[in-house]
Formats: structure tokens, sequence, C-alpha cells
């Protein structure tokens, strides 16, 4: 535990003017990221009596050990920067909420030549345009079948839009009259993508154009006695009407606003979020997360602002916000709303009338969402620290093991042999922290020695990123076997492609999460005692005696130890057992997913993965030019070369590679006896989407493990 007083600056090198400022701990890790009108007084906060500051905050400036800041020209621009530095350096004592669910959003892909309705998850990506979040998915599905009569916009995948192409030939949607069918031209793109900008103006509330435009048609028709246009038109309105029907008007002047509720108590918080457009809610959505500051109502909601609208611009940003309580200060963060919105946004608390009814509703939302997530939490919490002391127990460990990594290693009758690393903490996935690994060391199907490698090279990265952060002392012994290794000494390399980690940062003076930072209390290895010989071995050569190892043998679910003949038994019923079977199954089945979509690739390798420094990107655009590999290999270096990113050295490796591949076989049908059309696009090039060839003789006979 670290004093203030020791890092805390001289009073006068803090500037007295708006910034930003950062936490960092004795590894240089950034903890906590704040912004200030003056630095000065804002700094001068943290470094008063320890005993007068909120349990958090102290708990905050003791883990901290030293403080830095930027000056910045306005409160606007500290507000930016603290959002951006948060998303970057992610502290672990800034106030992050927590998606209670990943919500499905319906999405127009008006980035592309023909726009596609769907549902999409996860993150916003450019040029579509989303509506929602919706609750379910099915919910978006029913709108979007009524919607297909009066806006039959495309909503099939690339595969099935290609195929429709070549045959010419719609699919089903194209026959019944709910899709306009661009695939086979019964439409230009132009003409597509005038009904996808008239899909989404519907959606984003501008409903009574075309209602009332469609009302005139059906009038027209009837008048010019053409019953059946006009009763089609009928069913058209209908359609819409039923559409809109689904969300009810809840503010009756077609406002455009969000409405943000915030349900707090001393240690959690809940914010909910209506999404209001034309007058009618189109989305709803809730955060959760821990108070690991003091913070008011108004910084809540300051937050929720921030993760709301931070990767939004234009028409996402509604011209109306409607809040429990506005933050200290306001203009600053009304300023940044309309910058993101491109024009003025009201940020308010409602007083009277619909407005202020239905932020009640969103209040009663969250207070539900508060209960509800502390119901669940303190049934798992008890859960989990049940499971964790029994662990301890079990292994004789000085404490619970707050971080367990498991390991696991997988192949297909040695081919493709990989491994993979999982994290739990708290006894909780920590999915961002799990890691892939190719075994390079040695060829062939030996899983103890795959462990040993696999571990080492884990606990090397550990002890190399301390020794790069000033955690070993000067008089401190950094040989083999007694301290760090070097990542240049003997073993698979630790930079090569062998290691696919899910992030990707090593810059440890900036703070950012690194790969391998932080040591696990607990290592769990799939197997029994010989993978459990080979992780120790592997720890003591590294010099690591503060980590405890053990082994999880699927027969039996026993539990082995280091140098122990007989298996730790713990019972059937026991949590600790538990929850080191969800670490083991967890690591095996990261381990599979990765030995698989290896193995994927492998098969639908081809030609043109021998070209070096080549890649994906440059693969699909030579395909899409040429449309098959037979006529790239028939191609001049010249028609090469007039692919777009390829240039004359390219092209020529390229010709090379594909004049020494032999040509597969002509396909032929074997009940017709028929030679295929080997026009038609190559299918062994190896891109993404491209049909795997099924039941391959390893993958019938094979077994995975």
């Amino acid at each position: 535990m670290a004093d203030p007083s020791s890092y805390r600056p001289e009073p006068g090198q803090i500037p007295d003017s708006p910034g930003v400022y950062r936490f960092r701990d004795e590894h240089r890790r950034v903890i906590y990221v704040g912004k200030a009108k003056s630095l000065r007084q804002r700094l001068a906060n943290y470094f008063q009596d320890l005993a007068g500051l909120h349990p958090r905050t102290r708990t905050m400036v003791t883990t901290a050990a030293s403080v830095e800041w930027t000056v910045v020209s306005t409160e606007v621009e500290a507000l930016q920067l603290e959002y951006s530095w948060i998303k970057e350096y992610d502290p672990r004592f800034n106030v992050k909420y927590r998606d209670d669910k990943s919500y499905p959003y319906l999405a127009v892909t008006m980035n592309e030549e023909f726009p596609r309705v769907q549902v999409m998850r996860g993150h916003k990506k450019k040029g579509v345009r989303y509506f929602g979040p919706y609750a379910h998915a099915w919910a978006i599905r029913d709108t979007v079948d009524l919607l297909l009569r009066v806006f039959p916009v495309r909503t099939c995948s690339a595969g099935v839009f290609k195929n429709a192409a070549r045959t010419g030939r719609p699919c089903l949607l194209g026959y019944i009259g709910k899709c306009s069918a661009p695939c086979v031209d019964r439409v230009s793109a132009e003409e597509h993508g005038e009904l996808a900008e008239d899909f989404c103006d519907f959606m984003a509330g501008r409903t009574g154009t075309y209602l009332r435009r469609l009302e005139r048609q059906m009038t027209e028709a009837a008048e010019e006695m053409e019953y059946e246009r006009a009763a089609r038109l009928r069913d058209d309105i209908e359609a819409l009407r039923k559409a809109m029907e689904k969300n009810a008007v809840v503010l009756a002047d077609a406002t455009d606003a969000d409405l943000i509720a915030v349900a707090e108590d001393e240690l959690e918080a809940a914010v909910q979020i209506f999404h209001v457009r034309g007058g009618r809610v189109r989305g709803q959505r809730g955060w959760v997360t821990d108070k690991v500051e003091d913070v008011t109502t108004g910084a809540l909601v300051e937050h929720a602002l921030q993760q709301l609208y931070g990767e939004e611009r234009g028409d996402s940003v509604p011209k109306e916000v409607l809040v429990p309580a506005l933050p200290e200060p306001v203009e600053p963060v009304q300023e940044w709303l309309t910058g993101r919105r491109g024009s003025n946004v009201s940020l308010r608390i409602p007083q009277r009338g619909d407005k202020k009814a239905l932020m009640e509703t969103v209040e009663r939302n969250a207070q539900q969402a508060l209960v509800l997530h502390k119901t669940k939490r303190a049934s798992d919490l008890t859960t989990r620290s049940r499971a964790l002391e029994e662990i301890a127990d079990a292994l004789d460990l000085d404490s619970a093991p707050l971080r367990i990594e498991c390991y696991d290693i997988s192949h297909l009758q040695g081919d493709d042999v990989v491994a993979s690393m999982v994290v739990f903490e708290d006894g909780l996935q920590r999915k961002g922290e799990y890691r892939r690994f190719q075994i390079k060391g040695f060829e062939g199907q030996d899983d103890v020695r795959s462990m040993h490698e696999v571990i080492t090279r884990r606990f090397r990265r550990y002890l190399a990123d301390k020794e790069r952060t000033g955690e070993w002392t000067d008089g401190e012994d950094t040989s083999a076997g007694a301290g760090p290794v070097s990542a240049e000494g003997s073993g698979p390399a630790l930079t090569d492609v062998g290691e696919a980690p899910l992030t990707s940062s090593l810059k440890d003076e900036d703070g950012r999460p690194k790969r391998f930072a932080y040591p696990p209390q607990l290592v769990v290895v799939d197997g029994g005692q010989p993978q459990v010989a080979a992780a120790k071995r592997a720890l003591d050569e590294l010099g690591i005696d503060d980590i405890a190892v053990c082994g999880l043998a699927k027969r039996l679910e026993e539990v082995w130890l280091p140098d122990d003949d007989d298996p730790v038994v713990l019972p059937r019923s026991s949590e600790g057992l538990y929850l080191l079977q969800r670490v083991r199954d967890e690591a095996h089945r990261f381990a599979i997913t990765y030995q698989r979509t290896k193995r994927a690739k492998r098969f639908r390798a081809g030609p043109l993965d021998d070209v070096p420094g080549l890649g994906e990107t440059r693969k699909q655009a030579l395909i899409k030019h040429f449309g098959s590999v037979k006529r790239l290999r028939a191609a001049t270096i010249d028609q090469i070369c007039e692919v777009p990113g390829i240039g004359r050295k390219t092209a020529e490796t390229i010709a090379a590679a594909l004049a020494g591949a032999a040509a597969p076989a002509p396909a032929v049908n074997t009940a017709t006896g028929e030679i295929i059309d080997d026009e038609e696009p190559d299918t062994t090039a190896g891109f993404p989407g491209d049909p795997v060839t099924a039941g391959a003789p390893e993958e019938r006979r094979g077994q995975e493990t």
C-alpha cells in the first residue's frame, strides 16, 4: 500500500487550468482517469487526510504510485480526452457500465451496392444505419416481415445473393414480392438504394409521408377502377399501420428523445435508457456498474452519456436528452453532444407532462433492474466465494485463488497442435484475457511436451514484462532458471504468429493492458500427473515458485498436485469441483474452436496461399477480378497488374507460383459422368465463405483432443 504523500506533486507544479489526469500503479498501469475544470483544485482533493476520503477513493490513491496530467484548452476537450483514455486504458477504478445483454439492432448496410436489412449485434460499423436496440431479435424480424410488403429490400446473405445472380433465379422472397430481386436485375442499384432509403426514413419515424402517399395512390387506383392494385395498396397501408402499432405512442408531439434514468445505492448503480423516435419507444437498454469511486448521480449520468454517444454521430444523437440529474458543469457536456450531432441538443430534466410521466416509467425499470442484478449477484457471489475457499482448502493454498488460468492441448491425430489459455477472475470468465498458442517446438503428438512449451512461453513473457517494467531490482539474479528469460532466448519465439492474443498492446509505459502482465494464483492443466509434472517443471526452470499448479483428469474428475502420488478427490457436490470443471471445460472448448479453425483453413488452402506477402484482401481482389484461379493462371503479368493493389513484382511472383502449382483435376458429376464446367469460381482458393470439402477422411475418422 503506497503513501499518497510519497508521490504528491508540489502545489506550484499543478496548473490551474482544464485538463485530464491519470493515476498509475507501481507497474505503470493506468488505474484511474479523470477530468477537471481546474487540475490544481481537483488533484488537491485526492491528497487530503486519508480518513476524510471515500473508502473507494482511499483505496485508489493508496494503490496508485504516481499521477500525471495533460492540459487542454476547454472543458469539452477534457471530456473528449477523458472518454478516449478510458476506452484505451480500461482503468480499474473508473465507472464502467456493463450491458446486461447484447442487444440486437435492426441494421441496413447502406455501405453496400445493394443494401441489406438484417439483425446485428456487437460493435457498430461505419456506413451501416442502425435502429433499436430491441429487446428480442424476433421482434425485429416481425417488423421487417411486415415492412417488406411496402419496402422490398434485400435481406439475403452475400452467398445467396451471388448464387441467385449466377443462376438467374431469385430466392423465394423474390417470387412472393417481398424482395425487389436486384440479384437478377429486376431493379437497378439506384432503385434498390432508394427503396433502402425509404425503409430507413420510415424506421426513423417519418411515417406520415408514406401513409399519405399510399392512401392517395389507393384512391386514384379505385377511381380508375384498378381494384386489384387498390386492394394491394390497402394491404400495404394495413401492414405499415401494424408495424407502427407495435410501438405505442408515448409522446404526442412526435418527439425524438432519449430518456436516461439511474437507480443506485452505496455500491452499485443501474442505468435504463428508452429511445423514443417519432413519439414512439423504438428501443430500450440497460447497464449496471460498480461504484468504484465516490460519484454523484450527475456524474453517473455523464459517464452514461459518454458511453451512449461516444461513438455516435448525426441523427444517432437525438435532439433531446432527458436525464434525472444534470452533470456538473452541464455546459461542456451539452456542447459535446451538440458537436456529436452537428446541431443543437437539449440536455435537461423533465418537469411536467408526458415526458415527466415517461421518465417515471424509465426510473421504475431502472429500480427493477438494480434489484434483479443484486439478487443474482448476491447468489452468485456467495457461491463463487464458497467455491474459491473450497479450492484453497483442498489444495492447501495460503489464500483463495482470485485469478485462475487453465491450459488445454488440442490436435487431430497429431496435426494442427494448438493450446488454449483461459482466465477466471473471482470465479468469472475474463474472455478478454484468453490466449491461443500454436505448438511449434516440435512435430507430432505429445501432450506433455506441448504443455511444457506453452507454460514456458506464457511465463517467460510474464517475466520479461516484469523486467521491462522495472519490477526486478538491479542486484537480482535474472539468469535462466532464477529469473526472467530473455524473449530472444531459446525456445519458440514469443512474438510470432504462434501466439494469437485477443488483445495486442505491449506498451507498458503508457499503461495499456499487456498480454501476460498479471500472474495467476493457480494454474490448472487439463490432464493428470504427466501434464501437471510438465507444467511444474516449466515453472521451476523459470525460477517461479509462488504459483500453485494442479490438474483435473477427465476420467474420474480427480485433482492432481505436483509430486503427489495420490489425487485429491473433491466431493461431487463441491462448489470448488464444479468451478474447476467449468474452468477446464472452457479451456477445452476454446482449444477445440481454435484447432477446428486451423484445420478448416488447411482444408481450404489453395495455390494463392503459397504466394509470399499476399494477404486475404488482395487474394479476394484477384479472384473478384478474374472470376477463378484458372483464369488467373492463364492471365499475363500485365493483366494481373491491372488488379488494384498488385504491383509488377507481386504479379510476377503470383504468376510464378501458379505456374509451378499443379492445376486441379476437373470435377465430375458422379451421377451422369458429366464434366462440370470448370469456369465456375475456384473454391480451392482459400477465401472466407468458400465451401470446405465435406467429409474429409481425417475429419471422419479422427478424434479431437
